[in-house]
């Protein structure tokens, strides 16, 4: 019977300790939650990886609140914020955005400001940011956004081609149209293209922005109907109906990769992708301008935000302050996808020096030639113009025409998000 009753007792010892065991980890698991930032992201190609390298070096900082990235679908993203914020459920505490969206999300109360977070973070400040970037957070004076990046559309060129059709180009660092028309000319005789027509809304409105037009004309009203975009229409169409570019269809990637292109507007972010083009000796410059005297990057900005969210505690909110201020100083890998991050402690990397896309906010002066459009029904005006352009500049669509309708298009479209 003791036997017996030794046996019993240890297999309900044996259980509590499971039972306690179970409980410990379940607590444990809870609390992990609890100490943890969940960090929303449009990051899901390549330089996903890098955004994933830059949290886990951080969590092996060992902080109270650990990272949790989360990369999804940039479109999806944005289909899911008012959903979850309007919901409040699932809101993530810190979140990726570009930066064009800040207002409309400002303008829909969505959006909790860094204000009274940035006494206890100084080096978060102007001072230490790229310009560029770090305006286009404060609204209605009022911080609604910490910079990550400031990514352009600027131009890559073939070293060996520029040598044989436009030596002297690059001599004052800015290739304008007219020269390349020059080498157009030359080179067509070659069967190779002086300029490839890709990514048609930064090219239009790059060229939009140096003949003096602009999105808006007091951030409410669009303003895509003008002459100024008639003759950024015009100018591209000039290029394809003298047979510059590369013919409608053709792949504009491909016929630089494989020499057949001078040169090749893109983002900062495609060098990867010409970098496995392994006989394609390739540089890096502004985005071609009308007149050197005015240079214009189209630019973009990756910017850390916070939805509201009455259940973020301030010891939370302080652990995304913590990674912020880590991500100011520790940006390297981010420059090693291709962007230029926005935090000025990056430029003091020899490392990043040596970077190709670093010339872009190497000074004050290069960083005043980066342009984003930030009115805040820039994803309307968006939409239209990427309907536009390649219609407009191929003969598919008049001009004129074309222009009427984007203009109505737009107003159409605020007009139905104002009811």
């Amino acid at each position: 019977m003791k036997r017996k009753a030794v046996l019993m007792f240890s297999i309900l010892f044996t259980i509590m300790l499971a039972l306690s065991g179970c409980s410990s980890s379940s607590s444990g698991s809870s609390a992990s939650a609890k100490n943890e930032i969940i960090y929303w992201n449009p990051f899901t190609g390549p330089d996903g990886e890098n955004m994933k390298q830059i949290v886990n070096e951080y969590n092996k900082t060992n902080p109270k609140f650990k990272i949790k990235n989360v990369s999804i679908e940039a479109d999806d993203m944005y289909k899911k914020i008012p959903t979850v914020v309007n919901s409040g459920k699932g809101i993530p505490d810190l979140t990726i955005v570009h930066a064009e969206r800040i207002k409309q999300f400002v303008d829909n109360d969505l959006l909790t400001t860094y204000d009274d977070k940035l006494a206890d973070y100084p080096e978060i400040k102007a001072e230490n940011y790229v310009p560029a970037g770090w305006k286009i957070g404060e609204i209605n004076g009022s911080r609604y956004s910490v910079p990550l990046d400031v990514h352009s559309f600027v131009m890559y060129y073939n070293k060996d081609l520029l040598e044989k059709y436009a030596p002297n180009a690059l001599d004052d660092n800015v290739i304008t149209f007219d020269e390349i028309k020059v080498a157009g000319e030359l080179s067509k005789k070659d069967k190779i293209a002086g300029i490839g027509i890709t990514w048609t809304r930064p090219i239009f409105l790059s060229i939009y922005n140096q003949l003096g037009g602009d999105i808006t004309s007091d951030g409410e009203t669009p303003t895509l109907n003008t002459p100024e975009a008639k003759k950024a229409l015009e100018l591209l169409k000039g290029l394809v109906d003298d047979k510059i570019t590369n013919k409608d269809g053709e792949d504009p990637g491909q016929l630089f990769k494989s020499g057949k292109a001078i040169f090749f507007p893109e983002g900062i972010w495609m060098q990867n992708s010409l970098n496995e083009a392994k006989k394609l000796n390739w540089g890096l410059t502004s985005f071609p301008q009308i007149s050197p005297d005015k240079i214009v990057n189209w630019t973009s900005s990756h910017q850390f935000v916070m939805f509201k969210d009455k259940n973020r505690s301030e010891e939370k909110t302080k652990g995304i302050m913590d990674f912020l201020d880590y991500v100011r100083e520790n940006s390297l890998p981010w420059a090693k996808a291709g962007q230029n991050p926005a935090a000025l402690a990056t430029l003091e990397d020899p490392e990043y020096q040596n970077l190709p896309q670093s010339f872009l906010v190497k000074n004050p002066e290069m960083q005043n030639t980066l342009k984003i459009f930030d009115y805040k029904y820039n994803g309307f005006v968006a939409e239209e113009v990427d309907k536009l352009v390649g219609d407009a500049i191929y003969g598919k669509l008049d001009i004129d025409k074309g222009l009427k309708a984007a203009q109505k298009a737009v107003e159409d479209k605020i007009a139905n998000n104002k009811k």
